[in-house]
């Protein structure tokens, strides 16, 4: 069985002590992988791990949308420096040309826990813009954070609206998926892809918009080291875990495991034209 992590982030620095460990075990396990940047030094570092890892493992570049919050904190596990990053469009340029990014991402809109809310959604929508733009340019994939405030789906809507006034765009990966099924109709009538991971092995709120979504238009992710699936739930998730949620899709879809990790695999393969 061969599979594609379509998000992870096996290059943060929580990683640092066992990195090759766990690259090995994804290689056993058959994973392939997309290590995601949230900010400028985790891009290049993403870059650096698919470029000592060749055919294995591949980059996104992106800045994250919780990097404009004005609650930020530092998240030891994902920057080993505490200062706050600002968003640097040339230099994430820059990083974004290299040929072992493979999209652009994650960015995009969060908007379940704003403080300043009005500044921090034009700050947000103002660097979604510009990075959508150098997906255009380049032509890479993108890789969408969207976290809509509780009960709605702000975020999916309004990046929704923003996509839509562009022209021969890439394709677009939303991850993490929670949209509700409303918002799910008109994204897939627009042509979006889905990631789904370790939570759809614990939790029944996604089955419902899984069975929806063609299987053609999905693709499987760890997150890692976030939301370990079931039976590793509360331990640090990796790629190898990937196989797991493979196997609850497929029983979701009612399908074979084989199906569901080849043809998510050949989704992943697809949109970023690997």
């Amino acid at each position: 069985m061969k599979l594609f992590d379509a998000h992870t982030h096996i290059h943060f620095p929580l990683y640092d002590a066992d990195r090759e460990a766990v690259i090995k075990r994804a290689k056993e396990a058959g994973v392939k992988m997309l290590c995601v940047g949230t900010q400028a030094a985790s891009s290049e570092a993403a870059v650096e791990l698919a470029r000592k890892n060749p055919r294995e493992v591949w980059a996104a570049a992106g800045f994250h949308p919780n990097h404009f919050a004005s609650s930020w904190y530092h998240d030891k596990k994902e920057q080993p420096k505490g200062e706050r990053e600002e968003f640097d469009a040339q230099r994430l340029r820059k990083i974004a040309e290299n040929p072992e990014v493979v999209a652009i991402g994650e960015f995009g809109l969060d908007y379940y826990r704003l403080t300043d809310e009005l500044k921090e959604k034009e700050n947000q929508q103002e660097a979604f813009q510009v990075q959508a733009n150098i997906a255009k340019d380049l032509q890479k994939a993108m890789m969408l954070h969207c976290r809509p405030a509780k009960g709605t789906d702000d975020a999916y809507i309004e990046a929704d609206r923003i996509l839509s006034t562009f022209e021969n765009l890439p394709p677009r990966i939303f991850h993490f998926y929670v949209g509700s099924m409303r918002i799910t109709k008109k994204l897939v009538e627009a042509g979006s892809y889905f990631t789904f991971g370790g939570v759809i092995t614990f939790s029944r709120d996604y089955d419902e918009i899984i069975k929806y979504i063609p299987l053609d238009r999905i693709l499987l992710e760890t997150d890692a080291p976030y939301v370990a699936p079931m039976p590793y739930r509360g331990k640090r998730n990796e790629p190898a875990y990937i196989i797991e949620t493979a196997k609850k899709l497929a029983e979701i879809k009612g399908i074979s495991a084989d199906e569901a990790a080849e043809q998510t695999t050949v989704n992943g393969l697809k949109v970023f034209r690997i």
